[in-house]
């Protein structure tokens, strides 16, 4: 039967022996990792930072958690260390050691400030005792508690320290060099808004360097429920949103000032091209012009629509653009230039839409010619040239085409009854087919 004292079952010189190891053990385990809390980066950096709001309240409460695990920690060594002067004493413990190693392993024998060792059930900034009695399990308990709280501040803070604040330094420098693209291109302040935006961008960026600096913790977002961490390791992600919106908006106004700057490099050749362009549109206005008035001479009974004047307010235009690139205002150049080289390229599509609208009975007359000429070869090829109807009707169609004005219509249905003269009347089929693979032009016209 196993004896029994004020800690329970009395341990036998095999179990004592396997826990003073296991103890020695967890207390090297547990300066080591105490040794790592003081030397932390997190940890120097909280002791020597000016801290405020969520930071500066959780770790006042967990401040004193380094002092004090060092404390715990040597009242650990002291029970360990009298437990193995007890077993020191013999080689083969009788009854009365293996009652008091028992009662030091496993009993309550540690006495702890009750000041110094707030309740865990009651959080650490909870009330505390006077003083208690712990076992070493127990007060390992409650150096792990301590621990966790320390570690979660510090491990969070050089987290948040260690992702931020060097980038958002060179979001700073970039800051710096888009300011100085943005004044190369007359770009500030009260002048537009990319100017407004950079301005309101770099007091972003200083007050969230501040923030990282003196409140890590309001940037780290904790872990929910998750496998356990690695000691030290940090439970959570850094809240990157702000510098990660501030990035983007300033790459898009960098992207913004560099068309500028191109803008500022090509302003004058686009400007060229634009004058370029107005004056090939009013080139192909005076040919119109000139071409309506030979329609009008040469063909008879035609409606020939009037011709566009040049774009006069196109060219005011390009005058104030001319004034704007003087002054070195690009970014209002910028949709003016834009609209322009559009404006240009529509008038010179409305010059060609007029010239080619005027000049369509001229076209029609040309075609209706060469037409009349190809018959005309076509009626040689098949011995009809010395047919005295047929000669009639092309030298009726011939006047008709090479008189002025000429009546296109009457000149048309005259052509029409000459390349049906060619067709021979037994045969009209074949005649046509044959007229087809001449390869002589045929417009499909019935006969009159």
């Amino acid at each position: 039967m196993a004896l029994t004292g004020p800690a329970g079952p009395v341990m036998n010189r095999e179990e004592v022996d396997r826990a003073l190891v296991r103890l020695g053990a967890e207390r090297d385990a547990i300066e080591a990792a105490l040794l790592a809390l003081q030397d932390h980066p997190g940890r120097r950096l909280l002791d020597g930072a000016e801290l405020t709001g969520r930071t500066a309240e959780r770790w006042t409460v967990v401040e004193q958690g380094g002092a004090l695990l060092w404390s715990l920690f040597d009242r650990y060594a002291e029970a360990l260390a009298a437990a193995r002067a007890v077993r020191s004493r013999r080689t083969r413990p009788g009854q009365a050691e293996l009652v008091e190693l028992t009662e030091l392993l496993q009993g309550a024998g540690v006495t702890v400030s009750g000041g110094q060792l707030p309740d865990a059930t009651r959080g650490l900034a909870g009330p505390a005792r006077l003083s208690e009695q712990l076992s070493l399990a127990q007060l390992v308990e409650r150096m792990n508690a301590w621990y966790a709280a320390v570690i979660d501040v510090v491990a969070a803070a050089d987290a948040v320290w260690s992702a931020l604040p060097a980038r958002i330094d060179l979001l700073v420098a970039e800051l710096q060099r888009v300011r100085a693209l943005a004044r190369s291109v007359g770009v500030g302040p009260g002048v537009h808004p990319a100017g407004d935006a950079l301005e309101q961008l770099g007091g972003e960026l200083l007050a969230l360097r501040g923030e990282v600096l003196s409140d890590p913790l309001s940037l780290w977002e904790p872990a929910g429920d998750r496998p356990e961490e690695p000691r030290g390791a940090a439970a959570g992600t850094v809240d990157t949103g702000r510098f990660d919106r501030a990035a983007r908006e300033l790459d898009g106004i960098r992207v913004e000032l560099e068309a500028l700057l191109r803008l500022r490099d090509e302003a004058e050749e686009r400007l060229q091209q634009v004058g370029e362009v107005l004056a090939r549109a009013d080139a192909t206005l005076a040919e119109a012009r000139r071409a309506r008035g030979e329609v009008l001479a040469k063909i008879a009974a035609t409606e020939v629509p009037a011709v566009p004047g040049p774009a006069s307010a196109l060219r005011e235009r390009i005058a104030a653009a001319a004034e704007l690139r003087h002054h070195g205002q690009w970014h209002r150049l910028a949709p003016l230039l834009d609209s322009l080289e559009d404006a240009a390229d529509k008038e010179l599509l409305r010059a060609r839409h007029s010239l080619t609208s005027v000049t369509r009975p001229l076209a029609v007359r040309a075609e209706l010619r060469g037409r009349l000429d190809a018959y005309r070869a076509m009626g040689a090829r098949l011995g009809l040239a010395e047919d005295p109807e047929i000669t009639e009707r092309y030298e009726k169609a011939r006047r008709l085409l090479w008189s002025a004005p000429c009546d296109l219509r009457a000149a048309e249905s005259a052509v029409g009854r000459y390349q049906q003269a060619l067709r021979p009347v037994s045969e009209p089929a074949a005649g046509s087919a044959a007229g087809s693979a001449d390869g002589q032009p045929s417009d499909g016209r019935p006969a009159d």
